[in-house]
């Protein structure tokens, strides 16, 4: 059952977003900078189901449990780097929408292609800077309580869980604390847009005209909720109130399901998208 259900959420995940990456790059209606970033969005997207979900399926499908120590700082590394992408990348979509709604005589000025590459190339650069640190210090540290994760796939406070050196747990508690700052801040920025959004869409006259402006920021609000929610409760929460099923459940809902649900959210309301695919 934990086999099939990974390889229909996998599939899903790569049919879609290999799509939506397709249609982007071959489509010359599609080069704008909302979809420049959804591209980056959807390769962030392939990265997470790649890194975590092949490995848990071959264990399910050999009924194994095991990972090398290599492995595991590879798969930790790549996961870090996909995920914080990602986080990125959704708060300059909205920045994105912030402009194209809130400033839409100056969008072709403030997201032209240079800026549209700087971001992107500042998120791809923020995921790999935090990945390293993390994993660097994460795997410095020496295990002594044991080898078993209790997880699907390596992921940071299974690991520290392990560890008996109270320094080294204390600097990456430390560095876990200021990802949380920054990630408070992103969402503090997302929030405050969407305010300026949503004040924006309330004074346009026409019913249709606000209606196409919701559509196009609900599915962004809803993917960062569902991500930042999840995630924050999965690395911020007791090590002592874990529950094995909750955490099991948690790191599928920020891990798995939304490269998989990002693909058709934000090709519903985005018919040029839809007449490419």
């Amino acid at each position: 059952l934990h086999f099939w259900l990974f390889l229909g959420i996998s599939l899903a995940a790569l049919l879609g977003n290999g799509l939506i990456i397709t249609a982007i790059a071959t489509d010359q209606h599609l080069h704008t900078p909302r979809d420049f970033f959804l591209l980056h969005l959807s390769l962030t997207d392939l990265g997470c189901i790649c890194t975590t979900v092949p490995k848990a399926m071959h264990n399910s499908l050999w009924d194994t449990t095991t990972i090398s120590y290599t492995g595991c700082a590879a798969q930790l590394w790549f996961f870090l780097f996909f995920i914080s992408a990602e986080f990125s990348l959704l708060t300059i979509m909205c920045y994105d929408r912030y402009v194209a709604i809130c400033k839409p005589l100056h969008y072709g000025t403030l997201l032209g292609s240079r800026a549209c590459a700087h971001m992107a190339a500042a998120a791809w650069a923020t995921g790999f800077l935090n990945a390293l640190l993390h994993t660097a210090n994460t795997f410095s540290l020496p295990l002594c309580q044991g080898n078993a994760l209790g997880q699907f796939f390596c992921e940071i406070p299974h690991i520290l869980k392990l560890s008996c050196s109270h320094s080294g747990y204390l600097r990456e508690d430390g560095l876990i604390v200021v990802g949380a700052c920054l990630s408070f801040g992103c969402f503090i920025f997302i929030v405050f847009s969407y305010v300026q959004i949503f004040r924006a869409v309330l004074r346009i006259p026409s019913k249709q005209g606000r209606h196409k402006a919701f559509s196009t920021c609900l599915p962004h609000l809803a993917v960062v909720s569902l991500f930042i929610c999840t995630a924050a409760f999965a690395h911020l929460k007791p090590f002592s109130n874990s529950s094995p099923s909750l955490d099991l459940v948690v790191a599928v809902l920020y891990s798995v399901v939304p490269p998989a649900l990002n693909p058709l959210i934000y090709s519903l309301r985005n018919q040029e998208l839809q007449q490419a695919l």
